[in-house]
């Protein structure tokens, strides 16, 4: 195969190029890749026919001249550019946006206006503008390390039925092992609408004193703390609505470890019910001898069978005062709490709403449910207990 030979070009063709130089306002080097030729060899082009006075633009301007014109098309073409710049921003210039805006536009523009002239005209500084750019790479991954912790949040909201607000959310995240902020959970738990339940309002009173009976004195005085657990219970029944009638439970809880460590079940609401939730409480072995059980003056509490039970198991009874739900806080907090989170309003039947409640009581909040503790902070009901026996094994 032969050697190829370089292309000939007409003096015509060398003059119009020169030409294309000199009045369009584009350098050498646009020109000479438009028409497919070198620079240099336009280069020389230019410099032969301003040597002998040809140059585009006829012989009748001089060099200072025809400078002095390539300058002010220059110009033009720039004040051109400043003005076409607004057209395609105004969505940009109608109110202050975010400064990330104006970079994105100013990158979607570059390819067709200088990066200086677009930062110029939009108000932002250049270095900045590349600064960002330059971290592209690390937004990114933040953003992919929030969409996994958003994830990981929402399982989190999921496991706990919904019940979560951004506190134990983001205890959980801890004890998962995230090295997270706070604030930021709450930030991607407002971002995405995950919140917790709310407590409903207004309650069912099922307080029906006995006017005839002899009420004990209240050991608690509002002081809901306790050195160890089995020292203290606090008790009260609350009301579940069904299709087929009112499912009623009664259960204690500790005021150390805060567990339901008893509970019963039933139609009627009655001393029955109360004294069956506290023979679970002992059975299980978590009730110290002399263990203030605290309740509200309720019939169920007042009648001869609960006194004697309590009597029997050697404990001491405690009560509220008539009409202060204060004296007797913590357990109808406990009921609310169970009966918001649970979800639902109205089970079809007693059994369903038995069975839903077993499994929260037992299965979710006695031994899942993040709790804030004085000094240790988030741990579930039964962690606590473990804590306070490694606690009394110390000191013992």
């Amino acid at each position: 195969m032969g050697k190829q030979q370089n292309p000939v070009y007409s003096e015509e063709f060398k003059r119009d190029a020169v030409r294309l130089v000199t009045s369009s306002g584009r350098t050498r080097a646009e020109v000479a890749r438009e028409l497919g030729i070198s620079g240099e060899t336009l280069r020389t082009w230019v410099r032969a026919f301003a040597a002998e006075g040809e140059a585009a633009g006829g012989s009748d301007l001089s060099a200072d001249e025809r400078a002095e014109l390539r300058e002010l098309r220059r110009k033009v073409k720039q004040q051109d550019e400043v003005i076409s710049i607004p057209k395609k921003s105004h969505c940009l210039l109608r109110e202050r946006p975010p400064v990330e805006a104006v970079y994105r536009f100013v990158g979607a523009e570059k390819a067709h206006h200088a990066v200086t002239l677009l930062c110029g005209v939009l108000g932002v500084s250049r270095n900045a503008y590349y600064d960002w750019v330059a971290a592209a790479a690390a937004r990114l991954a933040r953003v992919r390390a929030e969409e996994l912790l958003v994830a990981e949040i929402v399982l989190i909201h999921l496991g706990s039925r919904g019940a979560y607000g951004s506190p134990r959310v983001h205890a959980e995240l801890v004890r998962r092992g995230h090295r997270v902020n706070r604030k930021r959970v709450e930030r991607l738990m407002r971002d995405h609408s995950i919140a917790g339940f709310t407590r409903r309002r207004g309650r069912r009173c099922l307080t029906k004193q006995d006017h005839a009976a002899r009420f004990a004195p209240d050991l608690i005085g509002r002081d809901f703390t306790a050195r160890a657990p089995g020292e203290r219970l606090v008790g009260d029944v609350t009301c579940i609505p069904t299709g087929e009638g009112f499912l009623y439970l009664a259960g204690w809880v500790d005021l150390a470890t805060k567990e339901v460590i008893g509970w019963s079940m039933g139609e009627h609401h009655d001393g029955a019910l109360v004294g069956a939730a506290l023979e679970m409480a002992r059975a299980r072995g978590r009730l110290r001898p002399g263990c203030v059980v605290h309740s509200d003056r309720g019939g169920e509490y007042t009648g001869s069978g609960f006194r004697g039970l309590i009597a029997r198991c050697g404990y001491r009874q405690s009560m509220g005062r008539t009409g202060s739900c204060y004296d007797n806080a913590v357990a109808e907090s406990h009921w609310a709490l169970i009966k918001t989170e649970i979800g639902v309003r109205e089970w079809p039947d007693r059994a369903s709403a038995r069975a839903a409640l077993f499994e929260y009581i037992e299965v979710f909040y006695n031994r899942k449910r993040l709790r804030k503790y004085p000094g240790w902070g988030y741990l579930t009901p039964l962690e606590a207990r473990q804590r306070y026996g490694q606690v009394l094994n110390l000191a013992a």
